[in-house]
């Protein structure tokens, strides 16, 4: 299984940048989620998460990339820290390639955020990692 580098602290262009996920995100994910009924169920859960869910997800968050499972990034505008969206990654080595699955907040839909998420994303996993078999999933 090939290591999945640690990512830099900001992947970003002009309109986004990507970080790690952090605790301080809870709050922003939570409102996410109510302000989408639905958007649980698009990421494959059975019930929204909890702010104790989400904070499980951040302390693993890097021993699950270190064990090249899973990738977990923050979507944030840049010079800001407040978290608009996420990038989860799924790393499939059977296929050599990952999912990568995108989401924002309801009220930023339709801005280009997703898109352009998934491309840095993906081309950091490209360049850093050496994957070419990616999945993009835009949940909009």
């Amino acid at each position: 299984m090939p290591l999945i580098p640690e990512p830099p602290e900001r992947i970003s262009d002009e309109l986004i940048e990507l970080r790690p996920i952090a605790g301080w995100d809870i709050p922003e994910v939570l409102i996410a989620h109510q302000d989408d009924c639905e958007l649980y169920r698009r990421l494959g859960m059975s019930r929204p998460p909890t702010g104790a869910v989400l904070g499980t997800e951040v302390e693993r968050a890097d021993a699950l990339r270190r064990a090249g499972e899973a990738l977990k990034l923050s979507i944030v505008e840049p010079g800001a820290n407040t978290c608009r969206g996420r990038v989860d990654v799924v790393f499939d080595w059977s296929h050599g390639g990952a999912i990568v699955r995108v989401w924002v907040a309801p009220q930023l839909r339709g801005r280009g955020y997703e898109q352009r998420a998934a491309e840095l994303t993906c081309d950091w996993l490209r360049d850093s990692a050496g994957l070419r078999e990616l999945q993009v999933e835009l949940l909009t």
